[in-house]
């Protein structure tokens, strides 16, 4: 094989350099080409095609010309039949011969030479190897029919005064109108509207019919009833419009057979055009059209994006978003790619949304389908993802590329987020606001734990209501529990505040306890205005400024509030009825009476682990005086508050650690978790471990070699477990566990955490469900996609009303998809009282209520929530920019240095004498700096009589009515056979025997004695139902190696119900068992610049000899 290379010597060196500096123009003697592209368009054939056809915008100007001069040709035809006389001629000559001048013949011969020249020329250039399908086409024809005659004129003068019908160049207009709007479409490069196209046609067609009936008829009757053009109008729309008067007729068959053939081609032409526009109508609602540019520039206007849109969804947007006033003119455009279905399409067509709300069907990855929503011109984008899909990863991809898709379309939209795994939040952190699912699921259902029914205190903070729900109730707890709902979170300037500007300078407790006491408003945080982080009660250290911005709870806001000064006899009036129970006044008329101040400060010392010192003061024994309550200083005074220092957990006895801890060789600290699981999770400083515990130790029901414990009883937990029964152990349980291991928890208080992926009898009982304080049920993923919507909850709803049966006192909290099954949550079907709730739930959905759902106990208690319900705050959102912020505050998933944090504290007998919640707000805000926020009450059910109270159940109701049916039907027995006992003697002796023997059987008790029998024989039955209950579950106890002891007869609950006072009225009295929610400040923000910094606390604390007998 030859060597190229061998062949080719390389160029000397000038060369090379020469080559470097000027190229190839070096190279004199090289043979070039140069080639020229495209010069098939260089013909004079290419070219006119380029002018004529192919270039849009002088091919849009040569169809406007085409079009005008056919309107020009139509318009000299009715100026010649105007100056026409008919009279002139006899027989047919009418028909054939016309008055034509010659101005005008010049005119029209001028137009013709025109028209015939350019349809010449187009068929020229269109011309394509076959010239009959150009000379064949219809439109040439009709042109040829109304050009030639007049060329021929020319030539010949005699035919000058020839009938030509002119008037068919109307169909010309109209097909040179179609392909002008065409051609107008491709200039702006926009896709032209088939509707708009059809309605076109479907006008032109009928008009060019109408037209060129009227001419027919006008010019044929001439040698007839020689009609004119308005006569012939008239006959024609009187014709067709089937009415048909027949004061004006045709004469003559030629007209006749013109009438014919006009019906004959509108029956088929018209019916054809209509089908076609009713088929694009049809389709037009399906997709939903467009939103118009004049609209989107003069209108505010939001985009909902969603893949699937279900009736709830849209009612809960709906309904949140027009809550506010100054949102109800905007218009809401819903961009889906699913067709409507038939439930949406009807609440659609509701006057009230129709106005308001567009629904486009199309893609939000589509930019045509973005610019028919306007998505530039938006004040938001609101972008859902859809939690019914079975996979969730898969529905959160979709969120993230319609998120990118609009961000691409409309950099400068906000846009609101929602996204369901916590691990693909960061691929959507451009995104103003969002919301994730599992992020807040977990972390609620871990508070529920902590704070009792923290799931029910949030969704009614994000809840839009009045407050005015079930005020007409016969039951006090409803009214409280309804008024209070109405409490949301609001924001004002504090130099602009009514509420809070006397407070300037003050410290941030005096400020929200004199706020709450004179307008029952309850401040809950500020924001500086040089700062983006809101800082929920910063401590009495904090001092207001004139710039902050204060973010409280109340029932409106300041700006919707009327303020009144009650005269002094009235307020007396007031603080005497203000204790004789809950306070039915308004909240911004109550004036609290607060007792005697006393001067001297109460003990402050730092608070123990079981909560604040609520004391007994020692002067507060004495006869005759009211206990007294230190009063909240203006500024804090070091001496007068002491933190507790958290880091170094003062409260517990770390230096003498039990027998237990030492042996379990456990080492706990303080610091910051070493790994996070997820991109976007917010570091919390909580309790760690100071060894990693081998992978193996984790399994509870499998020993290992560390140790052979192989259910829960055998570890000797001394606190309460919490079970947490769910699918699979995914990134959001870190959002669980951590706010139950979080610094400010004592180490005494640590609930061992239990993971538990499947539920069956055996598992229960190993995890150790008999002695657990709570148990959490997640709503499982491959459940809820069904193919009815609502039985996406069905698998769980059966399984914890089985843990009900079976473990009627352990608390359950459980996490739906749909908030209208929470009703199925220990479901009694004979229970009264739950039907009428269920009533009552009925009339406050048909009055409109968002929140009908609020008086279910389950919900009300916290023992059940959907996630649903928190899609309200991605839309209130849109109105407040901060409620996520402190909502992620208030559940612990975010940690703003100097931000308190949601804790929760029990009333008992020795702290009965504070009395009211205001004296509690004054106690907490002069001692521990804690802000109150509400209360968690637990009351047992009165049985009354009323309808709405009574407890009895159905089927014992029942009972006693069979009973009394028995007596009646004796009764009226005997009266039967009385009447013929001289006919069947034989049957009236048998008769009075039974009868005897059932009077002996069933006393005639009153009707209160056979109701108590029956209550009694109920509790029976009960009784020996939940004995059988516990008979089974030991039974399996036993079979597993269990100890039975600690399982005895479950006491059923079903006689209390809990409920939530949200910021209740200042002369709200405290009951026994209330649970208070407070906002504690962040102890970490008090320590002194002199102490050591965090990160030397931790490694101080590790070091310390530090054993619990719980681990994360």
């Amino acid at each position: 094989m030859v060597d190229l290379d061998s062949e080719v010597p390389p160029l000397p060196p000038r060369y090379r350099f020469r080559d470097l500096l000027l190229g190839d123009q070096g190279w004199q003697s090289d043979d070039r080409v140069q080639v020229e592209f495209y010069m098939n368009e260089n013909t004079f054939k290419e070219r006119l095609k380029l002018f004529f056809i192919k270039n849009q915008r002088s091919s849009l100007r040569i169809r406007l010309f085409n079009f005008s001069l056919k309107l020009l040709s139509c318009f000299l035809y009715i100026i010649r039949v105007l100056l026409d006389d008919p009279t002139q001629g006899l027989g047919w000559s009418p028909i054939i011969w016309v008055n034509r001048s010659l101005p005008l013949w010049g005119l029209q011969v001028s137009v013709a030479l025109i028209s015939l020249f350019e349809t010449l020329l187009l068929s020229y250039l269109s011309y394509k190897g076959n010239i009959w399908e150009q000379i064949l086409r219809i439109p040439f024809l009709l042109e040829i029919i109304n050009a030639v005659p007049f060329i021929i004129t020319i030539f010949w003068p005699v035919l000058r005064n020839l009938f030509i019908p002119v008037f068919l160049n109307c169909w010309l207009a109209k097909h040179a109108l179609e392909n002008m709007i065409n051609d107008l479409h491709r200039a702006i490069q926009r896709t032209q509207s088939a509707m708009f196209n059809q309605v076109l046609i479907l006008i032109s067609t009928l008009l060019c019919l109408i037209f060129t009936c009227i001419c027919g008829i006008q010019h044929l009757e001439r040698a007839g009833n020689r009609l004119t053009l308005f006569d012939s109008l008239y006959f024609c729309i009187v014709t067709f419009s089937t009415v048909g008067f027949g004061d004006v007729t045709p004469k003559i068959w030629p007209s006749k057979l013109l009438v014919v053939i006009m019906i004959c081609v509108a029956l088929v032409v018209l019916p054809i055009q209509f089908e076609q526009l009713a088929y694009l109508w049809m389709e037009r609602q399906k997709s939903g059209g467009n939103y118009s540019r004049h609209r989107a520039q003069t209108e505010k206007h939001v985009v909902l994006c969603v893949s699937s849109l279900k009736i709830d969804l849209l009612m809960d947007f709906l309904n949140e978003f027009y809550a506010h006033p100054r949102l109800q003119d905007y218009y809401v455009v819903i961009l889906c790619p699913t067709e409507m279905d038939a439930q949406v399409r009807r609440v659609l067509q509701i006057p009230m949304w129709s106005q308001r709300v567009i629904y486009l069907q199309g893609s939000a990855l589509k930019d045509q389908d973005l610019l028919r929503a306007k998505m530039d011109d938006a004040e938001a984008c609101f972008i859902l993802s859809s939690r019914c899909e079975v996979d969730r990863t898969a529905a959160d991809h979709q969120t993230i590329l319609r998120a990118w898709a609009v961000k691409d379309f409309a950099p400068n939209c906000p846009l609101y987020v929602q996204i369901l795994k916590p691990e693909n939040k960061f691929h959507i952190k451009f995104a103003d606001h969002v919301v994730c699912e599992e992020e807040f699921k977990y972390a609620m259902l871990a508070l529920n734990c902590i704070c009792p029914a923290t799931s029910t205190l949030i969704t009614l903070l994000v809840h839009t209501s009045r407050g005015q729900e079930s005020q007409q109730s016969p039951e006090q707890w409803q009214k409280m529990y309804g008024r209070c709902s109405g409490n949301e979170v609001y924001h004002i300037n504090l130099e602009e505040s009514t509420f809070f500007a006397e407070y300037e300078g003050k410290s941030f407790t005096y400020a929200s306890f004199h706020a709450h006491k004179k307008f029952g408003v309850c401040l809950i945080g500020v924001r500086k205005e040089d700062n983006k982080n809101i800082l929920l009660n910063p401590g009495p250290r904090y001092i207001m400024s004139s710039t902050d911005i204060c973010f409280y709870i109340n029932i409106t806001k300041e700006e919707n509030s009327a303020f009144k000064k009650q005269e002094k006899h009235r307020k007396n009036h007031e603080s005497k009825l203000s204790y004789h129970g809950a306070s039915r006044l308004p909240v911004h008329s109550i004036i609290a009476s607060m007792g005697t101040v006393a001067i001297d400060l109460q003990d402050t010392g730092c608070r123990t682990s079981s909560g604040p010192t609520l004391a007994l003061p020692s002067e507060g024994g004495k006869e005759g005086r009211r206990p007294s309550i230190a009063p909240v200083l203006e500024v804090a005074d070091s001496s007068s508050l002491q933190t507790c220092d958290l880091l170094s957990d003062q409260s517990e006895d770390e230096t003498t650690p039990s027998d237990d801890e030492v042996s379990a060789g456990l080492e706990y600290a303080k610091g910051y978790p070493p790994y996070s699981p997820y991109i976007g999770s917010s570091p919390t400083f909580c309790h760690l471990l100071h060894e990693k515990v081998p992978f193996c130790c984790l399994r509870l029901d499998k020993g290992c070699q560390h140790n052979y414990y192989e259910d829960a009883k055998a570890y000797g937990f001394k606190n309460k477990l919490i079970i947490v029964a769910a699918e699979t152990a995914g990134n959001g349980l870190y959002n669980f566990i951590v706010p139950l291991r979080a610094y400010y928890r004592p180490k005494k208080e640590l609930n061992p955490i239990v993971l538990l992926l499947d539920n069956p009898l055996d598992d229960l009982l190993r995890c150790g469900v008999t002695f657990a304080a709570n148990m959490v049920v997640v709503d499982k993923e491959s459940t809820m996609s069904a193919e009815e919507d609502y039985m996406a909850d069905a698998k769980t709803i059966v399984n914890v009303q089985t843990l009900f049966r079976l473990f009627s006192s352990l608390s359950i909290i459980t996490e739906l998809t749909h908030p209208a099954n929470m009703r199925f949550m220990q479901f009694r079907a004979k229970d009264c009282y739950s039907l009428a709730l269920s009533k009552l739930e009925k009339k406050e959905r048909e009055k409109g209520s968002n929140l009908a759902f609020m008086f279910r106990l389950p919900f009300a208690a916290g023992r059940v929530f959907s996630i649903s319900m928190l899609d309200t705050l991605l839309y209130q959102s849109f109105v407040k920019d901060y409620m996520i912020s402190i909502t992620r505050l208030l559940l612990g998933l975010d940690t703003t240095p100097g931000s308190g944090f949601l804790c929760s504290m029990k009333i008992t007998e020795e702290d009965l004498w504070i009395r009211t919640y205001a004296r509690l707000y004054q106690k907490l805000c002069s001692s521990t700096g804690d802000i109150p926020i509400g209360v968690y009450r637990t009351e047992s059910q009165k049985l009354t009589t009323s309808e709405s109270q009574i407890s009895i159940s159905v089927e014992e109701w029942e009972d006693t009515k069979d009973t009394k049916e028995q007596t009646s039907y004796r009764s009226n027995h005997r009266n039967s056979t009385s009447s013929d006992q001289s006919d069947h003697p034989l049957l009236r002796r048998k008769s009075m025997q039974w009868a005897r023997r059932l009077s002996r059987r069933v006393p005639r008790h009153s009707g209160k004695t056979a109701e108590k029998i029956n209550q009694q024989r109920m509790n029976l039955y009960r009784r020996s139902e939940r004995q059988e209950l516990a008979e089974l579950v030991k039974n399996r106890m036993k079979h597993l190696g269990l100890s039975p002891a600690g399982y005895d007869e479950m006491n059923d609950h079903q006689n209390t119900l809990s409920y939530i006072l949200i910021n209740p009225s200042p002369d709200t009295r405290l009951e026994l068992n209330d649970i208070v929610y407070l906002i504690r400040p962040d102890p970490l923000a008090y320590v002194p610049n002199t102490a050591p910094s965090r990160k030397d606390s931790f490694c101080h604390t590790v070091g310390q000899d530090t054993r619990e007998e719980t681990q994360l």
